[in-house]
């Protein structure tokens, strides 16, 4: 029985890497997502104007691009009112670069300041690259 179960575990394991993330294309830049705070969400949305192909990562043509991304997290209630409960927003930001290169691994992190978020664009270097607009927020 023992060895049964260690048998399926390890086939439901096998099965599993499968829908990992894909290796990188060595003729695109690919750009890793990556929030800076806990119980958020940072998803990829737009590659110029275009639905992404996987939320999980932008993997883009060498050149300029435009992504949109959609970031969730909750304003604290030290930013709102000492009886307040945590407010959950739903963002979504634009992030600009005219240089992205092929076989480049690039990470776009997001974040939070109260009710504002940030978002920046790092190249290989952990250098910052490009900075988030806001393109909207909402409550949910």
């Amino acid at each position: 029985m023992r060895k049964l179960m260690l048998t399926g575990g390890l086939l439901m394991l096998a099965g599993c890497a499968g829908f990992g993330i894909p290796r990188q294309d060595p003729n695109q830049a690919w750009i890793d997502l990556d929030s800076k705070q806990e119980d958020t969400a940072l998803q990829a949305l737009e590659v110029d104007n275009q639905a992404a192909s996987d939320k999980r990562y932008f993997e883009v043509q060498p050149g300029s691009h435009e992504l949109t991304v959609r970031y969730q997290f909750a304003v604290q209630p030290t930013n709102i009112g000492p009886d307040a409960e945590p407010l959950w927003r739903d963002c979504q930001m634009n992030v600009k670069f005219n240089d992205f290169n092929a076989g480049e691994r690039y990470q776009l992190q997001a974040g939070n300041i109260g009710f504002r978020p940030w978002a920046k664009l790092y190249d290989q270097q952990r250098k910052v690259i490009g900075k988030g607009t806001p393109a909207g927020c909402q409550r949910t």
